[in-house]
């Protein structure tokens, strides 16, 4: 007896071609609103508020810790070889370059991008999108795109935020609690960090996991069904495929990165 048909295999294939195929228009559409919601910066500015402002708790406690972990952790490893005036190289190393943006990714993901997923979802299922359609409103430009382009910049912002408090954490650690020399912990921090090829490194990652968890976290919330059951998986996928979008997201833009 066959377990499945083929018939179902090709409705499968399509029905995700086409899920795609609508994600990528809506990604370009959210793209080309860049300017059009520029025009009405307010609605992007209380997008930032409520989605960098409103993590900047969790962004800051977590970085904090990540620093403290990093400077003991590093100062053992290090100082097995001897080296453990390069403990202020190691954590901003590992800060800016991949700590800093995946962490606060997957933090965003799980607190804006659940939570957008959430507004938008419940909007859908209060037949509020519906409503605007009907006055001629366009919600993606009115209610997702400001959404959008506000995720996108808060993005890299919480990702400077949790790095520099990570590598405040490692000084705590390192050279106020363990005793490293505080001027090998910061000369060694500024003569092997490249503004360019580190942090900008990190900033430009950022601004891909933002895209990526705004985007899919709106699209979630935009096609979600019009249930509370809907709207709970709908948030659950989010948070789940937005995870997973930025580890795979970071190893291919490292992997772009250092081939350069």
């Amino acid at each position: 007896m066959s377990w499945y048909r083929p018939a179902d295999v090709g409705f499968a294939t399509r029905r995700t071609l086409a899920d795609w195929g609508y994600g990528a228009r809506l990604l370009l559409r959210l793209t080309m609103l860049f300017g059009a919601s520029l025009r009405r910066f307010g609605l992007v500015r209380d997008q930032i508020h409520f989605l960098g402002n409103y993590s900047l708790a969790i962004i800051t406690v977590s970085g904090l810790f990540v620093g403290f972990v990093l400077g003991l952790q590093g100062y053992y490893t290090l100082q097995r070889y001897g080296s453990s005036e390069a403990l202020g190289l190691l954590v901003a190393l590992s800060l800016v370059r991949e700590l800093g943006p995946v962490i606060t990714a997957l933090l965003f993901a799980g607190r804006a991008g659940a939570s957008l997923t959430a507004e938008i979802g419940l909007m859908r299922a209060g037949e509020q999108i519906t409503a605007m359609e009907m006055m001629a409103v366009d919600p993606i430009s009115r209610i997702l795109a400001p959404r959008f382009w506000g995720g996108v910049i808060a993005m890299p912002l919480l990702a400077a935020v949790f790095s520099a408090v990570g590598i405040f954490g490692g000084y705590v650690v390192g050279v106020l609690l363990i005793g490293v020399d505080s001027g090998a912990f910061w000369s060694q921090m500024q003569g092997g960090v490249d503004v360019w090829k580190d942090v900008g490194n990190g900033v430009i990652k950022s601004l891909v996991f933002g895209v990526a968890v705004t985007f899919i976290a709106l699209l979630e919330g935009y096609e979600a069904q019009a249930t509370p059951e809907g709207v709970s998986s709908a948030t659950t996928r989010t948070v789940v495929m937005a995870s997973l979008s930025v580890l795979g997201l970071d190893f291919i833009l490292t992997v772009m990165m250092f081939s350069i």
